[in-house]
């Protein structure tokens, strides 16, 4: 269930966030604007089209965000499995593509804008991502990594259930002790996927690539992300997610009927900030 707790809070699903999803359009941009430093043409467009990208996900998605909290909060007193946890996490999968696939003709249509020196830019943002990685955990032992993750899952945990136990503690150590989780295999596809990124957006230019076609394949390449092709990648891919819907399912089955419902009420809690968000005027 702490699945379900993160992931839908990062889905501007908690108090703390719902100024930050209110002034999206501004944030958004200053973010893509680390990126690749937009000229004075492409400014005005990119802030219009996330003003309208925002408005779409309040009438569109909030609805169906808080129907997921709904479903949540009646999972969390009983035991789950974790085929149920993967099930759930497949629905918040779905809003979340659901949002990519509603940006792609903008995306199109910036990526078909950018010129070199912009691409420049991103590739100097993904070095300074790359090795910003590399100092939080590629330069660890495996052993700090092993701590970093478990203080990590901790507070998410504790922030979802309140206080764990020392059994409870005990458990999401041995936990996290057992994972695949391997940061230099992460890493290695994420450099992948960037240097796909700067080949295809180089293309563009080259090619003078028009908008409706650009499209196609972003889209083919955010898909191919969400679902990599057969092969080593794929299969860990598919092992880690198995493995954090049975770690979570376990843990979560080890909690008290008192976490349980403190769980529920920050479910609750959440989907009364989306509803709120719902009813906000732009």
């Amino acid at each position: 269930m702490l699945t379900v707790g993160a992931a839908l809070s990062a889905l501007a699903a908690c108090s703390a966030v719902k100024l930050a999803y209110n002034n999206l359009p501004d944030i958004g941009y200053w973010w893509l604007d680390g990126y690749v430093d937009f000229n004075g043409t492409q400014t005005p467009k990119v802030r219009d089209d996330l003003a309208a990208l925002l408005a779409w996900h309040r009438q569109t998605e909030l609805p169906q965000i808080a129907l997921l909290l709904q479903k949540a909060q009646g999972m969390a007193p009983d035991n789950v499995t974790a085929a149920q946890d993967c099930a759930f996490t497949d629905d918040i999968r779905t809003r979340l593509l659901a949002v990519t696939n509603q940006a792609e003709t903008a995306g199109a249509e910036l990526a078909v804008s950018l010129d070199e020196a912009q691409l420049q830019q991103l590739e100097r943002k993904y070095e300074k991502n790359n090795a910003d990685y590399a100092s939080d955990w590629l330069k660890l032992t495996p052993a700090k990594q092993q701590q970093k993750r478990y203080d990590q899952f901790l507070d998410r945990n504790e922030d979802f259930y309140g206080r764990l136990d020392a059994d409870q503690r005990a458990l999401l150590r041995k936990l996290t002790a057992q994972s695949m989780f391997d940061a230099r295999r992460l890493d290695a596809e994420r450099r992948k996927r960037q240097q796909e990124a700067l080949a295809l957006l180089r293309r563009f230019v080259a090619e003078r690539t028009p908008a409706t076609e650009a499209r196609l394949a972003l889209h083919a390449y955010i898909q191919r992300i969400a679902e990599p092709p057969a092969g080593p990648w794929r299969d860990y891919q598919n092992t880690l997610l198995q493995e954090g819907c049975l770690y979570v399912a376990t843990l979560h089955n080890a909690t008290t009927p008192a976490q349980r419902q403190k769980a529920v009420e920050r479910l609750r809690a959440y989907e009364a900030d989306v509803r709120d968000l719902m009813g906000a005027r732009p």
